[in-house]
């Protein structure tokens, strides 16, 4: 995704005003597309798709902004202060950050759409006010800010997917959390306009027809579908031959021919990463010719490493850079400035976990275990009706299940803060806490890698419609006949071939991966036993040395591990290196 800068000077400040014009100029020098705001400031735009600008009353939208079909203010009081902040946000969806300004040019207010899709931090440098998506090196060299790496953030980012979201690590630039509205200077906290949570209180009433709940999906991912694609056409599309991106194929095909210039799916070298079979049954139902390619493999190299840490957060997104530059180069030879994916649905369109009949228990009791799904859930736990009763029952109110990473971390010595949107979720059980969670992983889904170096990368179930739609619905209904995605399967049955919606199983990457890693122990060993986050005693080398073997990565795996320990390490350095400062 593109990336933007804007940069205010105080104008009873010359200096300030001075500096503002020669980072102007140097922003121009590196190839940014700019901007002037009054006389004191300046916005900047990078490609691959330069962000546009929307004014919408006193805000500028910066991003890609939509109209809701059906928008929906309920809850928004006439006296609440920030009402028509929240109302733009019912009433828009997208990829946006919105800044108000003052008569004077200075921004006065910032907000972050609920997606986060475009990511938004902001600091201040004497009389200078800079807002932006990125911190160039350019930019830090020239301002030279007082920042410090976070040892504390740092640990939890090792062992923590949902790290990639909330505060940085980097102790001085504030990072705006998705849906919140944050006033300038930010002396105070944050006003909270969207949380996941305000919308799975509706899972908690009454529940809707199935057809009726069937629809409302459709409807979200349509929409949703729809306005993405108009960002690009043509665009690609991933055709994974999995539930998910066969469900984002299905609705982009609705939109008529010439909106997809490729439909592309990546062939692994080992019998279950080929899902060849299940992507040519979707071609033959939707009438499309999907291009089978081999997931590129290339050696990893400290350069690589150092490449996807150059952001503000580390490069957990972009753990597979030479799949990504293939592609990157695939769709830019073709002409084409996006691609499409059916990233994020796993958690959104739940999963067939015990947590489900937990949430069930909490809601209904006893009379949960005579629910017609009950038993088809338990089966496809392998467990029975009576352990899922008994793990119901003890499930305390503030038991708070989170996804987490398996990492080669050593015992915080702090334990760090609770994500803020998984504050305050007593009223629901495990599997929408979860689900919740899964929410704002889906944020560290838009995070750079090579692939959106060059191209646009859509996600629509990482989208505001699609995910309020799903925190809607209770966990049960999601889990129709006691299945993975239940209700995307019923939803969408009749746009997909039969044997897409009747699949168990699902495509696995991981001996590619293994082999990948083991390929670049040369590389890795060295980097990861010999690193900084060792020498600070963030990882235990011990650990690590026994994984970084071949013999290891046959037997253990882990390889995932290794690969984000790695790009949290190259992070470090790069962050370290650009300071001027050791953490």
């Amino acid at each position: 995704m593109g990336q933007f800068l804007v940069v205010t000077a105080r104008p009873q400040s010359p200096e300030a005003v001075e500096q503002a014009r020669a980072l102007e100029a140097l922003a121009h020098d590196q190839g940014l597309s700019l901007a002037r705001l009054e006389d004191t400031g300046w916005i900047a735009t990078l490609g691959p798709r330069h962000p546009r600008r929307l004014q919408v009353g006193p805000w500028t939208l910066i991003g890609e902004v939509f109209d809701r079909r059906s928008p929906d203010y309920e809850g928004i009081g006439p006296h609440d202060p920030l009402a028509y902040e929240k109302k733009m946000m019912a009433r828009l969806w997208g990829r946006y950050v919105g800044i108000r300004r003052d008569r004077d040019g200075t921004p006065s207010a910032v907000l972050r759409d609920p997606s986060g899709a475009l990511e938004c931090v902001v600091w201040r440098a004497g009389a200078l006010t800079i807002l932006g998506s990125f911190a160039p090196a350019w930019l830090v060299a020239y301002l030279k800010p007082d920042w410090r790496i976070d040892r504390d953030r740092l640990a939890d980012a090792l062992s923590n997917p949902l790290a990639g979201t909330g505060a940085l690590i980097l102790d001085g630039p504030l990072a705006l959390e998705p849906g919140t509205h944050q006033v300038l200077p930010p002396d105070a906290p944050a006003d909270v306009l969207w949380r996941p949570s305000d919308y799975a209180r509706d899972s908690l009433g009454p529940r809707p027809s199935l057809e009726t709940a069937a629809a409302r999906l459709r409807d979200a991912v349509d929409e949703t579908v729809a306005g993405l694609a108009s960002l690009c056409e043509p665009l690609a599309c991933e055709v994974s031959g999995g539930l998910d991106s066969s469900i984002v194929a299905s609705s982009l095909s609705r939109l008529g021919p010439g909106r997809v210039g490729l439909w592309l799916n990546a062939v692994g070298a080992v019998p279950e990463a080929d899902e060849r079979r299940w992507a040519d049954a979707l071609a033959d139902h939707l009438g499309i010719a999907v291009s089978n390619v081999p997931h590129a493999k290339a050696p990893l190299t400290a350069e690589t490493l150092e490449a996807i840490g150059q952001g503000l957060r580390p490069g957990l997104n972009g753990l597979d850079p030479t799949h990504d530059q293939d592609w990157a180069d695939r769709l830019t030879h073709l002409g084409l400035g996006a691609v499409m994916t059916g990233k994020g649905g796993d958690a959104l369109f739940q999963q067939a976990i015990p947590e489900v009949f937990t949430d069930r228990w909490r809601a209904r009791g006893w009379r949960s275990l005579l629910e017609p799904d009950t038993v088809a859930l338990a089966a496809a736990n392998e467990r029975s009706v009576w352990a899922m009763a008994r793990q119901a029952q003890a499930f305390g109110k503030n038991d708070a299940p989170a996804p987490a990473r398996r990492s080669l971390a050593l015992p915080p010595t702090h334990s760090p803060p609770p994500h803020p949107w998984l504050k305050d979720l007593d009223a629901f059980g495990p599997a929408k806490r979860l689900q919740i969670a899964g929410v704002a992983d889906g944020v560290s889904r838009h995070g750079p890698s090579l692939l959106t170096a060059a191209v646009e990368v859509l996600h629509p179930f990482c989208s505001q419609p699609v995910v309020e739609a799903c925190l809607r619905l209770d966990a049960g209904l999601l889990v129709l006949g006691g299945r993975d995605r239940g209700l995307a399967r019923h939803a969408f049955a009749g746009r997909l071939p039969s044997v897409i919606v009747a699949r168990r199983s699902k495509g696995d990457m991981s001996r590619i991966y293994g082999r990948a890693v083991a390929d670049a122990l040369p590389v890795l060993r060295p980097w990861i036993l010999d690193g900084r986050l060792v020498e600070m005693g963030l990882v235990d080398r011990a650990a690590a040395e026994r994984l970084l073997t071949r013999d290891s990565l046959i037997w253990r795996g882990r390889a995932s591990t290794l690969l984000a320990t790695a790009a949290v390490e190259a992070w470090v350095r790069v962050w370290e290196g650009r300071l001027g400062r050791r953490a």
